[in-house]
């Protein structure tokens, strides 16, 4: 005899089939779009590696970078 689970006893109707197919599409578009984005992240992230390590290259140990003034003053008149 033929165990009995809810798959075996019911079938999926039309609209769960569409509704699946959809799902698993949309789950597939999301998945590619993630992998794209992160390997866009790593490339973006070696290469902003590579140019610090440069610029680190070509500044000298003595001399720090100038750091911005940071915030302006607001002048009150």
């Amino acid at each position: 005899m033929v165990q009995l689970t809810k798959d075996t006893l019911f079938k999926p109707t039309r609209s769960e089939t569409k509704m699946s197919n959809t799902d698993m599409a949309a789950r597939s578009i999301a998945d590619k779009e993630a992998d794209a984005r992160t390997q866009k992240t790593a490339r973006l992230r070696a290469l902003r590696l590579a140019k610090e390590a440069e610029e680190s290259a070509e500044t000298p140990e003595g001399k720090r970078a100038k750091a911005g003034k940071g915030r302006a003053r607001r002048i009150r008149g």
